[in-house]
């Protein structure tokens, strides 16, 4: 069995990761209390607020694509 210590980013406890099957977490409880703090929005994914132009900018797309739902979108290629 490979080993791998690692430290649980919940309670700091050192286990092996790959004898986990709650990895990163050492076990369920770990786990959870993460799951949970991102329910809570505890934690949270940084944004970045749009600008009024922009905005406006991404309404008129979605106004676009609406008015045309089966054209293909050539911006990707």
């Amino acid at each position: 069995m490979k080993i791998l210590n690692v430290t649980c980013p919940n309670c700091k406890k050192e286990f092996n990761y790959y004898s986990s099957e709650f990895r990163p977490f050492c076990n369920e409880r770990c786990r959870l209390i993460d799951l949970g703090q991102w329910l809570n929005e505890t934690y949270t994914v940084p944004v970045h607020k749009l600008t009024l132009e922009e905005a406006e900018a991404l309404e008129q797309i979605i106004h676009e694509k609406d008015k045309n739902p089966g054209e293909e979108d050539d911006s990707t290629n």
